[in-house]
């Protein structure tokens, strides 16, 4: 049976600085709850197309980025504590610099699963009323569960609220490290 998970975040900076951060691999383990001590084990980079010219220099973040083709294993503890790692291998299927990319697993722990990550510019006013241009991120997730009738119960019990939790906590971190990591460039 087939899921969707869908998830927004505004953040105050501009859409150019914000792709770069998602884009990059090497934010992703950051980006996963600590008890799960992702890391990444292999990665084949497909190199992205050519960045398009920011607006302004100050916009450009001189970071890598996973184009259409590339293939990374991560592997991280599934549950607190668990004395196994999972693996899983994914590769990056559409990237469109500024706009979206999207991520197949091709071997892990769903039967399926896509996530796309598209970014959109949004201006929106801050408590004193005065405007800020940001970006609205939103990530759709589509995934099915190995395992047939056991697989819906654990979506029911586990699954449904991990991602939810999961995705709480990359919003937390992508605040606290986005303004990080734009003040070391």
């Amino acid at each position: 049976m087939p899921y969707t998970f869908r998830s927004e975040q505004w953040l105050p900076y501009p859409i150019e600085l914000v792709f770069a951060f998602f884009a990059n691999p090497e934010n992703l383990p950051r980006l996963m709850p600590a008890w799960q001590k992702a890391r990444i084990e292999e990665a084949a980079f497909a190199p992205p197309p050519p960045r398009p010219v920011a607006p302004d220099p100050a916009l450009r973040l001189n970071s890598i980025a996973a184009g259409a083709g590339t293939r990374m294993t991560i592997s991280f503890r599934p549950f607190p504590y668990a004395p196994i790692r999972v693996p899983w291998e994914a590769e990056i299927s559409e990237f469109v610099w500024n706009d979206h990319f999207c991520d197949i697993q091709l071997r892990g722990p769903f039967a399926y699963w896509k996530h796309c990550h598209s970014l959109h510019r949004e201006t929106r006013a801050n408590t004193q009323g005065v405007l800020i241009h940001g970006t609205l991120l939103r990530d759709e997730v589509e995934y099915a569960l190995p395992f047939g009738p056991l697989g819906q119960i654990a979506q029911r019990l586990v699954i449904g609220r991990q991602l939810q939790s999961t995705f709480n906590y990359r919003q937390r971190r992508t605040e606290e490290l986005l303004p990080l990591m734009l003040a070391k460039r």
